[in-house]
C-alpha cells in the first residue's frame, strides 16, 4: 500500500466527504488521478454490481492514460489481490463482484453513446481542462445509478487553466458556469489543490527542477497549480489550444498532405544579441484530413547564416514543400539567406495584410473550430498566441514564434481553400451569426 504525503492525505479525505461533486486541481504528476482512481476502485469493491465511468475528452488519451497505465497501477499497488477482467471490445474493467468501470472518450461518438446509455454511481472527468462544460453536463446526467450503501459521486481533476474555466466557476467561485448565478447548493461542490511538491517521494529532483524552470505561465499551471488570469479579449486561450492538442504520432509523415517551414526574421546579429527579437521558425503541416498541425518550433536568436542553415535543416528533416516568409519585411533577405545555405530549397514570399491582429484573427477562428492542432507542447509559441487580442499583441517583445506560425497556417489553409485571409475571416464570423 503506497504512503501518502500530507497534501495527498488531505485530498484523499476530501474524496470521502459528503459532497456530490469533488475537484482535485493542481500541477502535473501530483497524484490527483491516482487518488480518484483509487477512490473509484474502493467504491466498486464495496458495492457489487455497481457501475463507474472514467472519461476523458479524447478516447485515445483515455486508453493510453487510464486503461493501460493508471487503473492497472492503482489496482496493483493498492489492491494487490484484486483480479480485474478487461473487456477490451466493450471498454470496461469488471471486478470479481461484477462491478464495472467503464473508460472512454467524449470525442468517440459511437463509444460515448454506448457508455452514456447507462447510469453510474461514480463518474470521473479526467483532465477536465480539455472538456467543454456542455459535455460535462451531459456526463453528469448519467450520475443516476441507485446503489445501496453508496452515494452518487462525480469527480473532476485537471491542471488549472484560465480563471474563467467552468471548473473554477463551479468549485472556486461557486457559480453556475452558464447563468453565472450563485449555486443553490454550494456545499455539494468541494475542491482541493495538489502539486508536484506533494508527490516528491515519487518524482525525480530533476523533473521537479524542470517544472520550476518552465516559462511563467506554464510554471504557474503545471508546477504551482494555480488558475491563470486571461487577457481581456484574447484571440486564443490555453483551453482552446489544449483541447485540440494531439500526439506527434497522429500526424506522422504518411498523414501529411503538405508541409512548410515558416520564418519570421529579426535583425539579430547572433545569439549574444539579447536586445534583438528571436527569429520565428515554425514547421507546420496540412493533414490528409484537411486540418493543420504545428509540428515543431525551431525558433532561435542567431545570425542569418546560422538560422538559414537551421531552416534548411528543418526543411529536409520534415520533407517540406517550401519555406515561407513575409515579403513586406526582409523577404528578399530571407530568400538570399536560404539560397546561400541550399540553392535548391524553394522560398515562397507571402504578403502581409494590415496589422498583426488582423492576420491573427482568422487563424484564431481556425483554432476555435479545432482545425489546428499542436503535435506536442510549444510553450513560447502558446504564450505568444494567448497574448494576442483583437487590438493587437499584448505580450513582451515581438510575437516572433506566433508570427511564423500564423504565416505557416495562413499559407497552408489558403493553399487548399483558395480564399484570402481577410475573406475567410469575414465568412467565418458571418457563419457564426
Amino acid at each position: 500500500m503506497p504512503s501518502f504525503s500530507p497534501g495527498q492525505e488531505a485530498a484523499r479525505r476530501l474524496l470521502e466527504g459528503p459532497q456530490r461533486y469533488t475537484c482535485l486541481a493542481g500541477g502535473t504528476r501530483s497524484g490527483k488521478t491516482f487518488l480518484i482512481t483509487r477512490a473509484i476502485l474502493a467504491r466498486a469493491l464495496k458495492a457489487p454490481g455497481s457501475r463507474h465511468a472514467i472519461l476523458r475528452f479524447h478516447a485515445n488519451a483515455a486508453r493510453a492514460s487510464i486503461t493501460l497505465d493508471t487503473l492497472p497501477n492503482v489496482a496493483r499497488l493498492c489492491f494487490p489481490k484484486l483480479k480485474l477482467r478487461h473487456a477490451r471490445q466493450d471498454g470496461f474493467f469488471e471486478l470479481p463482484n461484477k462491478s464495472r468501470i467503464w473508460i472512454g472518450g467524449l470525442d468517440d461518438k459511437e463509444r460515448v453513446e454506448k457508455i452514456l446509455g447507462l447510469e453510474y454511481v461514480s463518474i470521473f472527468l479526467n483532465e477536465a481542462s480539455q472538456i467543454p462544460y456542455a459535455s460535462a453536463l451531459v456526463a453528469f446526467t448519467r450520475l443516476a445509478q441507485k446503489v445501496e450503501g453508496l452515494k452518487q459521486r462525480a469527480y473532476v481533476d485537471l491542471n488549472p487553466v484560465a480563471k474563467s474555466h467552468w471548473t473554477n466557476l463551479l468549485f472556486g467561485e461557486k457559480r453556475d458556469p452558464v447563468s453565472m448565478q450563485k449555486l443553490k447548493d454550494p456545499k455539494n461542490y468541494a475542491r482541493s489543490f495538489l502539486n508536484p511538491v506533494d508527490n516528491t517521494e515519487n518524482l525525480a529532483p530533476e523533473f521537479l527542477e524542470s517544472l520550476a524552470n518552465l516559462p511563467e505561465r506554464q510554471r504557474k499551471r503545471f508546477y504551482e497549480g494555480v488558475y491563470l488570469d486571461e487577457i481581456e479579449a484574447a484571440l486564443w486561450s490555453y483551453e482552446i489550444i489544449e483541447a485540440a492538442r494531439c500526439d506527434p504520432a497522429d500526424i506522422c509523415e504518411p498523414a501529411r498532405a503538405s508541409v512548410v517551414v515558416a520564418l519570421d526574421p529579426s535583425g539579430a546579429a547572433g545569439r549574444d544579441d539579447l536586445g534583438a527579437d528571436e527569429i520565428g521558425l515554425i514547421v507546420a503541416a496540412r493533414g490528409m484530413d484537411g486540418e493543420c498541425y504545428i509540428l515543431a518550433d525551431r525558433s532561435c536568436r542567431e545570425a542569418p547564416a546560422v538560422w538559414g542553415r537551421r531552416a534548411v535543416t528543418a526543411f529536409h528533416e520534415f520533407r517540406a514543400d517550401c519555406i515561407v516568409a513575409e515579403s513586406n519585411f526582409g523577404g528578399e533577405m530571407v530568400r538570399a539567406t536560404i539560397q546561400a545555405a541550399d540553392p535548391g530549397v524553394p522560398v515562397r514570399l507571402v504578403t502581409a495584410s494590415r496589422g498583426k491582429a488582423v492576420r491573427a484573427e482568422p487563424i484564431s477562428v481556425r483554432y476555435a473550430q479545432r482545425q489546428v492542432h499542436h503535435a506536442g507542447r510549444f510553450p513560447k509559441l502558446e504564450d505568444q498566441l494567448c497574448a494576442f487580442t483583437a487590438a493587437g499583441f499584448n505580450g513582451p517583445g515581438s510575437p516572433d514564434h506566433a508570427d511564423a506560425a500564423i504565416w505557416a497556417l495562413t499559407y497552408l489553409f489558403e493553399l487548399t481553400d483558395g480564399t484570402g485571409i481577410i475573406e475567410f475571416y469575414r465568412r467565418a464570423t458571418g457563419a457564426r451569426k
